[in-house]
């Protein structure tokens, strides 16, 4: 027969389990810390694969890196606590470098690619390099159809023309001004021989940047958007990459960067 001594001392041997088994699962459950990018990089440093051979972003002056992708990479490495090291790599080879762990990211204008998403993961962007569409700002396009009937400046050969001529099969009377050179385009739009250009919104930038006082209208056009990468499989390292580089951007960092370069 059980009395109920016994049943209380079965309890009481019973509860010690108990205990420990909540433990466990408290253990093994509970939330973990993310890993330190110290602890993700050895010797903190930021390997980062780059095409030295691309500026305003990147090229090398006399053995020194310099661009803007240069001093985001610097920017990165100092919000994750670590030190930035480069390699230079031409274009066609950075994402092996990156598959290959030769490099631990690469930050070099890489246009975001989905069918490259198998083998890495991209940031979010932080710069758009697609089409703008430029005109006057006192007769300011502000959707293609206002291209009826006005003259299109564009470079010769290039990708600005590719999409001035599906316009030019689509839209009446569209007037087609090639040039050797995307600024020569514009100046064929600021010096009033053309009524719009289509260039790359870097292009656009840096002429802006030669000639201050003129404040065109622009219409962007076309998506060309630029993102870190980092090998698919290493997720806690793009996380923190993708937090170091949300925080550059709520800091203003990412827009002075722009600005001294753009």
């Amino acid at each position: 027969m059980v009395t109920p001594a016994r049943l209380r001392l079965a309890a009481l041997a019973v509860l010690p389990l108990g205990v420990l088994l909540l433990a466990w699962l408290g253990l093994r459950y509970a939330p973990q810390s993310a890993p330190t990018p110290t602890a993700l990089l050895a010797d903190s440093v930021l390997r980062v694969g780059v095409d030295a051979s691309f500026a305003p972003f990147a090229r090398d002056v006399g053995g020194t890196l310099e661009g803007f992708d240069i001093d985001l990479a610097h920017a990165l490495a100092d919000k994750l606590g670590v030190r930035a090291q480069f390699v230079v790599i031409s274009f066609d080879a950075l994402y092996d470098a990156v598959v290959t762990d030769r490099v631990d990211i690469v930050i070099s204008a890489l246009v975001v690619n989905p069918a490259r998403t198998r083998e890495v993961r991209y940031t979010r962007p932080y710069f758009d390099n697609g089409m703008v569409l430029v005109s006057p700002a006192e007769q300011p396009i502000r959707e293609t159809a206002d291209l009826a009937g006005r003259t299109l400046a564009f470079e010769y050969g290039s990708e600005a023309e590719t999409q001035a001529r599906r316009w030019l099969r689509g839209i009446a009377e569209v007037v087609a001004m090639p040039y050797e050179l995307p600024e020569y385009a514009l100046d064929a739009l600021r010096l009033g021989v053309a009524e719009s250009a289509i260039v790359e919104h870097t292009t656009l930038r840096l002429y802006l940047r030669q000639h201050p006082t003129w404040q065109p209208a622009q219409l962007a056009v076309t998506k060309s958007e630029y993102a870190a990468a980092v090998r698919v499989d290493r997720l806690a390292l793009w996380q923190a990459v993708q937090d170091a580089l949300n925080a550059l951007f709520d800091d203003g960092t990412i827009a002075a960067l722009l600005k001294k370069w753009l």
